[in-house]
């Protein structure tokens, strides 16, 4: 089984929580202690997990670092999903399908910005392209503070064509662009919804653009002009957040 190590309180403690992974190993600091760890090695425990402890220098060397936080896991590696059975479970629960669409996101602390926001606003799934984005490392889990343990997400090998095929299904596609002349304050971000985020430095691309059905911006002033992948996509997912929850207490 292939595995890898994941690093750091949240994502060690939401794998655990989550129950999607295997764990092998779990790895403590000898010299660091918290609240917050002890109650992942009393969960460790209970599941039977083997538990090592390790110096400081063999936690960095297994880590690559010092984020650590005296924690750490080897576990398998993430587990995708299928777009198809991210479908069927929006349809068991809500019924108001509700997509992030990631294209061209290289950045592993943008993915797991995005990732943790995605969580908090209860997207049904987010998918991302075969090529040209980052893989849910462990790095992408740290930085989402352990939401890529619990979010459904999705691998295609072709973009546009599953953009194509979940317009057919009936999700309008929200496109984010900041040339767009519409506003993300001016358009409904209600009903089955899938929201596209393009990457760091040249959005989204061009084919998948053009399969859009809307495009919308964030209206911006001062001197710099544009918002980095992660902070827009909140902005976007949080206004369509907020038109949902008023439509569901009508």
């Amino acid at each position: 089984m292939k595995s890898e190590i994941l690093y750091g309180i949240h994502p060690v403690y939401e794998a655990l929580m989550a129950a999607r992974r295997d764990f092998l190993e779990i790895y403590i600091e000898k010299k660091k202690a918290s609240k917050r760890r002890d109650q992942i090695v009393s969960m460790a425990e209970s599941k039977n997990l083997p538990i090592k402890k390790i110096d400081s220098i063999q936690f960095k060397t297994m880590v690559g670092g010092n984020a650590h936080q005296g924690i750490a896991a080897r576990v398998s590696k993430y587990p995708w999903q299928e777009i198809s059975d991210i479908l069927d479970q929006a349809k068991l629960t809500a019924g108001n399908t509700f997509l992030l669409l990631l294209d061209n996101i290289i950045d592993p602390h943008n993915l797991g910005a995005l990732i943790r926001t995605a969580s908090c606003v209860g997207i049904d799934g987010a998918v991302v392209p075969k090529d040209r984005s980052v893989s849910p490392t462990p790095t992408v889990s740290k930085a989402s503070a352990g939401a890529l343990e619990h979010i459904r997400l999705a691998r295609v090998n072709n973009m546009v064509r599953t953009v194509k095929m979940l317009k057919d299904l009936g999700l309008w596609i929200i496109g984010t662009d900041q040339n767009a002349q519409q506003s993300v304050y001016s358009n409904d971000l209600t009903g089955p919804i899938a929201i596209v985020i393009g990457g760091e430095e040249k959005g989204i691309r061009p084919l998948v653009r053009r399969n859009c059905d809307i495009l919308i911006s964030i209206p911006q002033v001062g001197p710099i002009n544009s918002l980095n992948a992660s902070v827009a996509g909140a902005v976007v997912m949080y206004e369509a957040f907020r038109q949902r929850q008023s439509q569901k207490k009508k």
